[in-house]
């Protein structure tokens, strides 16, 4: 198939459906895109987007006025289906499915011999197959005519554009076929080598990725606890150890975030509790991390008022859960204003890259710097490393370098 013959269908239009959806289109794709956030899916079809991510307006904007990119609440008929919907908790970190189970049951009615499904939410081991049993449900005069396969992202924000084309891909089907299917497909978009492999593996590959760069992020700030005890400047030693030419610390910060680092390692620990030792404590420790912070901050809160008899004004610098993006998701940042709130301490929340938040007023960086007392840096955002490096003339705690 040449790309201006091919149809999808992208069921999902958050961080990663829209630029997939995007990048699809520009590449001559007849993209249907497919969310239930009504507001979503106007604000695309007027060119524009939802979230915050670098030349993705740009892009939308070009592949919606070219017409290769629409957005709906409902799906439509095509030659292949992307699932890309939240895979969030339930109860005690257990993976909840229902979303995808959701979006397979509503493409179902769509569906034809020879179509492709993918999916490339990161899902528990086994929920591709899921996928095929839905779909052996719902439409069984299918059965073994319809290709499915599981191929997950692997992205960072504010550079996914530039990564969804470029970084290489773990494709796994439910058979040979599907697997060569899916890969003749991504082809059309994907610059990175399409690494052939099945739908258990690569289902797993992705978590244990995440998981991989969680351990080592507990390392760090493990170490800068262990620092901030020993009265060691946590920056300079990782400096210096990094000298090691087999050596390579990551940088300690609030704690861990986002919907991928701060949550796929439960996937695993969730279907293998007793295996999975290494994982879990590296998750506790990044949570503990976040409470340490909370913790530290009280107690400037405390030392301040017995200084100087009032209680601070303490703007919490950054809501995002990485620096330069607008994404709060698991963010620990956002956390610990939101912990600092419930304590009672007079809180300034500063995000630079939101306008409004549903549970308190957003600050600005400059209304921080003249009413606040005390600035609390959560976030590495750009803005606020210019802050830093200029100086500050008033008091400050920061958790990132």
């Amino acid at each position: 198939m040449k790309d201006k013959n091919i149809k999808a269908v992208m069921v999902g239009l958050g961080y990663i459906g829209l630029p997939t959806a995007a990048l699809m289109a520009s590449r001559g794709i007849k993209v249907h895109g497919v969310d239930v956030n009504q507001h979503a899916v106007d604000t695309i079809n007027q060119g524009k987007i939802h979230i915050v991510e670098p030349d993705l307006d740009g892009l939308v904007r070009h592949v919606v006025d070219e017409k290769y990119l629409i957005a709906d609440t409902n799906a439509a008929p095509a030659d292949v289906f992307l699932i890309a919907v939240p895979t969030p908790f339930k109860g005690e970190h257990v993976p909840d499915i229902s979303y995808v189970e959701d979006a397979t049951k509503n493409l179902c009615p769509f569906l034809e011999i020879d179509n492709l499904v993918i999916l490339e939410s990161t899902s528990p081991v086994g929920t591709t197959e899921r996928v095929k049993e839905i779909i052996d449900e719902e439409r069984p005069e299918l059965k073994g005519k319809v290709h499915i396969a599981y191929c997950p992202e692997r992205v960072l924000p504010g550079n996914v554009i530039y990564e969804l084309e470029h970084n290489d891909r773990s494709i796994g089907g439910i058979n040979q076929k599907s697997t060569e299917r899916a890969i003749e497909f991504y082809r059309h978009f994907v610059k990175g080598e399409l690494v052939a492999t099945n739908a258990r593996t690569a289902e797993m590959c992705k978590l244990v990725e995440n998981s991989s760069r969680d351990v080592n992020i507990a390392f760090a700030n493990e170490l800068s606890m262990i620092c901030d005890e020993a009265g060691i400047d946590v920056w300079e030693l990782i400096s210096l150890a990094n000298r090691h030419p087999r050596v390579n610390i990551l940088q300690p910060g609030t704690g861990v975030g986002g919907h991928c680092i701060a949550v796929d390692p439960w996937f695993i620990v969730s279907e293998f509790p007793k295996q999975a030792k290494i994982i879990r404590a590296a998750r506790e420790i990044n949570n503990y991390k976040t409470e340490w912070v909370i913790e530290r901050v009280k107690n400037s809160a405390l030392k301040f008022e017995l200084k100087y008899n009032k209680k601070p004004k303490i703007a919490c610098m950054g809501l995002a859960f990485k620096p330069d993006i607008d994404d709060l998701r698991e963010s620990p940042a956002l956390h610990v204003t939101q912990a600092l709130i419930k304590e009672g301490l007079d809180i300034m929340p500063v995000e630079p890259n939101i306008e409004r938040h549903k549970d308190f007023e957003v600050f600005s960086t400059q209304s921080a710097r003249e009413k606040a007392d005390i600035l609390v840096f959560l976030v590495a955002h750009r803005e606020f490393r210019k802050l830093l490096e200029k100086g500050i003339d008033k008091e400050y705690l920061s958790f990132v370098n």
